[in-house]
């Protein structure tokens, strides 16, 4: 079974184009790929604009949000995210782990059947002191 992280878009980006790791420039999202790289390769980013993501496609900034847009655009944002994950042959059974906001996890996590939410419940501020706390965790570990 694979292990797939997906971390969700934020609104503060670069100018221009640029590739999708390095386009979001908020500290949460810095934190949550370096967090998603501790324990697996294989990380997407959800775009509200482009779908899944690869760390290295390149796209032009936008300003677009899953949080404006009504239940049945977020559906069909699933749905395009869903035959996108399909294409690269990401199944509901594998390991999903989900650094994500309510709106990108609202339809999507729900498809697969082995999913974490390490996130889940918490507020930005819980979730960079989480984020930050396990990342020193597991780089104080490594020099043991």
């Amino acid at each position: 079974m694979r292990k797939i992280v997906l971390i969700n878009c934020v609104k503060k980006k670069r100018a221009g184009k640029h590739k999708a790791k390095d386009l979001y420039v908020s500290t949460l999202f810095r934190y949550q790929l370096k967090y998603a790289k501790l324990f697996s390769e294989e990380i997407y980013i959800l775009s509200a604009k482009y779908g899944l993501l690869e760390l290295d496609d390149y796209i032009e900034s936008y300003d677009l949000t899953l949080n404006n847009m009504s239940n049945d655009s977020r559906k069909k944002w699933t749905c395009k995210v869903l035959k996108q994950l399909q294409e690269k042959n990401i199944t509901k059974e594998d390991r999903i782990v989900f650094l994500c906001g309510k709106k990108y996890l609202e339809y999507l996590a729900v498809y697969f059947k082995n999913n974490e939410i390490p996130l889940k419940t918490m507020g930005l501020g819980e979730r960079l002191r989480f984020l930050k706390k396990e990342i020193m965790k597991r780089r104080r570990n490594e020099r043991k």
